[in-house]
């Protein structure tokens, strides 16, 4: 009854009525007609069929996939998957756009979405044209769902350490070890899989593809989590789980050159998806600025908070500015892509939770409360600083290309 409540679906009012306004944050800034409209599309989606939900979906755990399917008919399934198998051939920043885009409705689902479509991409990208047929029509119409498997429980940022053995028996992998931290385990469908084929380090890693219910794939209990509520996170168990040779991705010893050029992408859309939050937040600050009175004043009239909001919108503007050069320069294929995708993620995933976490300040003991949207903001972009590569590898990433160049 506050009239400076932000509940989920004032938040999605709010956050479709504010698209259009021009602003100094305006996220479709410098974009081209045809990006402007992808850009439409998205928002429109993201106020209409996950904002109002989303805090429904955190506190009941629901995976849904009814809603990424309604996304996956707008192309979002496969947005940077070539056309001839049902992708959309949307460039790099095309991408960025869509996903911060989503985010600003339900950065945890858009956050799903991205590591599915980067699977997606990697299939296209590395399968032969069997597995590219095979694979990507269902996943990019979201009729299947996929899960990258990289991570374990003993090697994290060390991923080159990983111990998932596949040994070749005839025309086929006996696969045993497991996966750690794996969003969608268990509710997908397809799992890429990085194992190790040959020696230690990365040139004794292949990629395979495995399908739910082969014999000896299992997955762990369901983990609880502080954010990312409406995607699952299991273990991925492989014990004599036989897979296909025809279901290997590229050459053998090729499997960690395919996870880090994934993850180049990830990257940018994980990052994509924190300007989303953080956009949200900023409007959502805005308002709560506006209408919310303390000592016969709002707080808009307050100096300090006046330069706070003014310090949060600079952030996102950098941030989103340092995102969208890093994406361009991935898709043009410069030889400084991986090194601006570190940054961006760096830098974007970093900024984009002081900006909720201060909109969240902003909001006093109602910042606090799970009525506000605010608050999941902050819950769901907090792991953004951690996967697709932690922060700290993305400063080694840095400096590494920095003190050999």
């Amino acid at each position: 009854a506050m009239a400076w409540r932000a509940a989920p679906r004032a938040a999605a009012r709010l956050l479709l009525g504010r698209r259009g306004i021009s602003s100094c944050i305006d996220p479709s800034t410098g974009l081209t007609e045809d990006q402007k409209e992808f850009q439409k599309v998205a928002l429109d989606f993201a106020a209409k069929e996950m904002a109002p939900y989303m805090a429904e979906w955190d506190e009941k755990e629901i995976f849904p996939v009814e809603t990424m399917r309604k996304a996956a008919q707008l192309g979002f399934g496969g947005i940077y998957v070539k056309p001839d198998v049902g992708g959309s051939g949307l460039s790099r920043l095309d991408t960025s756009i869509i996903f911060e885009a989503l985010s600003t409705g339900c950065t945890s689902t858009t956050a799903y979405m991205s590591i599915h479509n980067m699977c997606v991409w990697m299939i296209d990208t590395f399968g032969n044209e069997e597995q590219r047929q095979r694979f990507c029509p269902s996943l990019c119409s979201m009729e299947k769902f996929a899960s990258y498997c990289l991570t374990e429980p003993g090697s994290g940022s060390d991923a080159a350490s990983l111990l998932t053995s596949a040994q070749r028996k005839g025309d086929t992998y006996i696969l045993n070890g497991s996966k750690a931290f794996i969003s969608g385990g268990g509710d997908t469908d397809v799992y890429v899989v990085m194992c190790r084929t040959g020696g230690p380090g990365p040139k004794g890693i292949s990629c395979l593809v495995l399908e739910k219910g082969m014999p000896g794939l299992s997955f762990g209990k369901k983990e609880r989590k502080v954010g990312w509520n409406s995607q699952p996170t299991r273990a991925v168990i492989f014990e004599d789980c036989v897979v296909p040779v025809g279901n290997r991705l590229g050459a053998e010893g090729q499997g960690f050159s395919i996870a880090m050029q994934g993850l180049n992408g990830g990257r940018i859309n994980i990052a994509s998806c924190s300007l989303g939050a953080a956009h949200a937040s900023v409007l959502l600050a805005q308002e709560h600025l506006t209408v919310r009175k303390q000592f016969g004043e709002p707080l808009a009239s307050n100096q300090y908070l006046q330069f706070r909001l003014a310090e949060m919108a600079t952030r996102l503007l950098a941030a989103r500015l340092m995102v969208r050069n890093a994406a361009q320069a991935l898709q043009d294929g410069r030889e400084d892509a991986a090194v601006l995708c570190s940054m961006a993620k760096l830098f974007a995933t970093d900024e984009c939770f002081g900006i909720c976490n201060q909109a969240l300040q902003m909001h006093g003991g109602y910042g606090y409360l799970k009525d506000y949207a605010v608050q999941q903001f902050v819950r769901d972009i907090r792991v953004h600083q951690i996967l697709e590569g932690t922060n700290e590898v993305m400063r080694m990433i840095v400096a590494r290309n920095l003190l050999q160049g």
